[in-house]
């Protein structure tokens, strides 16, 4: 694995930066994901390449977030070409996390609980 395989990545001397914490969750699950076998590392420089290609920078967008947002995405889509869940489930997820951020109030812990799916 090397990093230097995927240009564009935001980084400073000592790696990669992170303006939100969910950019570094993304790129550590993506890390953990490739340490465990799911993908090679070129398939997944392949997969973000893709992804940056078909999703560039929208209006407004800075390039960091536009970056971090087009990772997500790849790392979305090779979860599910391998098989490990599927674009649906991932939606059904996010939903679900975006539901009880609503319902938390802030300063407490986010809880995904059974009633945060919708329909069940």
């Amino acid at each position: 694995m090397s990093l230097s395989t995927l240009p564009g990545l935001p980084r400073d001397d000592s790696g990669p930066v992170f303006r939100a914490p969910w950019q570094a969750q993304a790129f550590a699950m993506t890390l953990a994901l490739y340490e465990r076998g799911l993908f090679s590392w070129t398939e997944w420089a392949q997969a973000l390449a893709v992804r940056i290609q078909a999703a560039p920078a929208q209006a407004g967008e800075d390039a960091a977030d536009a970056y971090y947002r087009q990772w997500l995405e790849a790392l979305e889509q090779i979860v599910a070409d391998k098989g490990a869940s599927s674009l649906a489930e991932l939606q059904r997820y996010q939903e679900a996390w975006d539901h009880a951020a609503d319902r938390t109030p802030h300063g407490r812990p986010i809880e995904l609980q059974p009633g945060d799916f919708k329909g069940d």
